[in-house]
């Protein structure tokens, strides 16, 4: 069995599939109500697409570290920033990476903004790179969040590609929003931390655990 070690668990909310099956039953009530209805239902084509751009609750808070035999092949990402810059993977080959999936809607991603930030404030000159991947919202609005909240990593605007977050399919579905993301130096997913990020202690034990492995 593959080597994934839980660090935190912490119920207290509907799980994701309770969830999912409440909304499944409201979907087909619909259906059998008004099959003529005009206006299509966010919430629902959510659901039907696989996307969590209207909070979905974790189940919880759930810290994940994987083994690095366990890993599978580094991830490749990119796509173009909130000030219009184009960003590939490769630019930060070598690193530890940090990466977050947000929007500025999301109560959670706003409560976690300073905590991710004050990580990446601590290991910006220690081989780390800190990238956010805005799933929903338009640059002017990410821009706008990055000063609220003091964040001055550059993110992603994935919202009308999804090209980040397709990247990341294959390694661990983007499931819940926020999730951050670990990649040890080989741009392999070493840990995954799904629900708002409770302290900047616990980012900073996984990226030490990461920097500490030999690339």
């Amino acid at each position: 069995m593959p080597d994934h070690t839980v660090l935190s668990d912490r119920a207290g909310q509907p799980s994701r599939s309770r969830l999912r099956g409440m909304l499944g039953v409201a979907l087909a009530a619909a259906l059998v109500v008004g099959v003529t209805a005009c206006a299509p239902d966010p919430v629902a084509e959510q659901y039907l697409n696989g996307e969590d751009k209207g909070y979905i609750a974790a189940d919880g808070f759930t810290v994940v570290e994987i083994a690095p035999e366990d890993r599978g092949e580094p991830v490749e990402f990119g796509g173009v920033t909130e000030d219009g810059e184009q960003f590939d993977s490769a630019d930060i080959a070598g690193d530890v990476a940090v990466v977050n999936f947000w929007y500025a809607g999301c109560a959670p991603c706003r409560v976690e903004a300073p905590e991710l930030e004050a990580v990446w404030q601590d290991f910006q000159d220690d081989g780390v790179s800190f990238v956010g991947v805005n799933t929903f919202d338009e640059a002017d609005t990410a821009k706008a969040f990055a000063e609220t909240y003091g964040v001055t990593y550059p993110s992603l605007m994935d919202a009308k590609t999804g090209e980040a977050k397709l990247a990341f399919a294959g390694a661990t579905p983007i499931q819940a929003t926020p999730t951050t993301l670990v990649l040890d130096k080989q741009g392999r997913v070493a840990a995954r931390i799904i629900g708002q990020l409770e302290s900047a202690s616990i980012l900073s034990t996984l990226v030490k655990d990461a920097l500490a492995e030999s690339a």
